[in-house]
């Protein structure tokens, strides 16, 4: 166990407990790791059980005790990688369907943790001892497309803080349902965990995080499908997925947030990691990669195009 405690400064206040503790640099916290410590009690404000959703004065008291990094207890496997750029710090792999980020229940092999930590060794970032070495960001096991790995602990912190001030580019590209009234817009509302399915994500006004998406419509089919294109300002849990569902036009393919019925032979949403850009975080400039469309989607736009733009 590591016990450490925490005089809060006046200058930050008045301030979530989860959000000033994301903003420590020793130890270092995010805001999913505060929240797990903060429900296993394991966050004391001034010496009682603290909520994430207290407001911190200044000369609170907070005593942590933090749980000795696990071990990960995760098998490297010998699985294929699309590797789009390599070098000593960072990893750009482009996930294809079906594939898990990282290990959890029911999906304990077979993941992308899996691959990178055959391909990788041990070169691999640590950072919070958590079951994800080298996993910054994630995508969904039905979306494709790009993802960076670190591979060192600089490395990481370098892009989950990009992460943090919203300075990563990633763009995708989705069809969806239905029409879109205008050319492009913005979704400007915030998500958190859904009241009636804790599965799903949904838009919460109250209590959400900040979650803006800004679309651009591509190509039209009729007025039955649109293809779009999708730049992140935030990147929230399902996202575009409950923001484009917000709107009236939820991903062809998603039966969580649209209906459950799709008329195409389709594993999951359509939706496809496009592109991904940073600053790198040894040489300082700004690097971006791209991935063409995967092979379901092509033959899923050419089946529009001769249907309803021939």
């Amino acid at each position: 166990m590591n016990f450490v405690e925490i005089r809060v400064p006046s200058a930050l206040c008045p301030v979530r407990i989860d959000q000033y503790l994301a903003t420590l640099k020793e130890p270092e916290i995010s805001r999913s790791y505060a929240a797990k410590l903060l429900k296993e009690e394991r966050i004391l404000l001034n010496g009682k059980p603290a909520k994430a959703s207290t407001k911190l004065k200044a000369g609170d008291v907070l005593s942590l005790d933090l749980p000795a990094p696990v071990a990960l207890d995760v098998e490297p496997e010998d699985i294929p990688l699309d590797i789009i750029y390599e070098d000593q710090d960072v990893l750009i792999v482009n996930k294809p369907k079906g594939m898990v980020v990282h290990p959890a229940a029911g999906h304990a092999q077979g993941t992308l943790v899996n691959a990178v930590m055959y391909h990788c060794g041990s070169e691999l970032s640590s950072i919070n001892g958590v079951m994800r070495p080298g996993i910054v960001h994630r995508i969904d096991m039905n979306t494709t497309g790009l993802l960076v790995v670190c591979k060192n602990d600089q490395a990481h912190k370098s892009l989950a803080a990009q992460l943090k001030v919203h300075s990563i580019t990633r763009r995708y590209v989705a069809i969806v349902i239905g029409n879109l009234r205008e050319d492009e817009g913005t979704v400007d509302a915030p998500l958190g965990r859904s009241k009636k399915d804790r599965k799903k994500q949904a838009i919460d006004e109250l209590n959400g995080r900040p979650a803006v998406t800004h679309y651009h419509v591509l190509e039209r089919f009729g007025g039955a499908y649109t293809l779009v294109q999708c730049t992140l300002e935030t990147g929230r849990t399902h996202q575009i997925r409950v923001h484009m569902a917000s709107i009236g036009h939820p991903l062809l393919g998603d039966e969580v947030y649209g209906p459950k019925k799709c008329p195409f032979d389709l594993e999951g949403q359509c939706l496809h990691a496009q592109v991904l850009g940073f600053i790198h975080p040894r040489t300082g400039e700004y690097v971006e990669f791209s991935s063409p469309y995967p092979a379901y989607f092509e033959e899923l736009l050419t089946k529009l195009r001769n249907k309803y733009n021939s």
